[in-house]
């Protein structure tokens, strides 16, 4: 089995073409659960298949978490696949990727540099009151993006560089497993810290535990963030542990129309699969 490993911002994937190994859904999930795991395998935030298109796309990228659940979408995930797609010779500079929770369009803008639109925000909560799985109050916003529903929570952080990993790592797991998400949710914890910047640290859902970056997480928080009238969506710069993301928010009045995403892509190796726990 042929693999090819990139990153966006830190968050790293396997990418397998499917077209040429026709994994099943079940297949497919023990292969992301086994070739994620790091140390004992190649290690990844996630898997990532590619197949021929079925609803017009270009293309089609099927997203696989790390513990091997399916995930809706992965915006650095996108944002990846976007560049493999074009250097691939599977799309031009310009593309549609299909994915599950929708389509997504992606723009080549440098070598390196990807831009995508994220999935639609289908609901935009500004203000949500929830109770963490250890019993502790929260206030957040809670954002889903695409159909079904990507779920996310925003929950600012004063001094989130400085703040105790430990113990956001243990509110980003109670919040992830509030019963107030029956779905769970990614916890994008953030800090604004000048004008259209904002620090972010996320807890992912699938992947339990921080990522250096979460490209739909980062998305959905300046799209609240926006509509509060705390950054103005213009090019927002957001830092996380694995680099700088760029977000863009068009909106009609307090409505988000379309979320776009922008940051930097690297091809790590590509190579054959020789884990003998497959």
């Amino acid at each position: 089995m042929k693999f090819t490993k990139m990153h966006g911002a830190g968050n790293d994937f396997i990418i397998i073409d499917n077209r040429e190994e026709n994994l099943t859904p079940e297949r497919a999930s023990y292969v992301a659960k086994t070739l994620c795991q790091r140390r004992l395998s190649i290690g990844a935030d996630g898997m990532m298949l590619v197949d021929a298109a079925q609803a017009g796309g270009d293309y089609r990228m099927t997203f696989y978490n790390s513990d091997g659940s399916l995930g809706e979408m992965c915006g650095n995930g996108a944002r990846c696949i976007a560049r493999y797609g074009f250097e691939r010779g599977l799309a031009g500079e310009t593309q549609h990727i299909e994915t599950t929770a929708g389509m997504v369009k992606g723009w080549r803008q440098t070598e390196r540099q990807y831009k995508v639109r994220l999935n639609d925000v289908t609901k935009l909560q500004l203000v949500k009151n929830v109770t963490a799985a250890g019993g502790q109050e929260c206030a957040c916003s809670y954002i889903e993006l695409g159909d079904p529903p990507l779920p996310h929570a925003a929950v600012e952080i004063e001094g989130l560089e400085k703040a105790d990993r430990d113990k956001l790592r243990t509110l980003g797991r109670d919040l992830r497993n509030s019963p107030d998400f029956p779905k769970g949710a990614n916890i994008n914890f953030y800090d604004i810290i000048g004008e259209d910047l904002v620090r972010e640290l996320t807890y992912e859902r699938g992947v339990e535990d921080f990522t250096y970056a979460c490209g739909t997480g980062t998305g959905s928080m300046v799209a609240a963030l926006t509509i509060m009238g705390r950054v103005s969506g213009n090019n927002v710069k957001v830092l996380v542990p694995g680099g700088e993301l760029f977000i863009t928010i068009e909106r009609d009045g307090d409505r988000v129309t379309d979320v776009y995403l922008t940051g930097p892509t690297n091809f790590v190796a590509e190579g054959t699969v020789l884990d003998e726990d497959l």
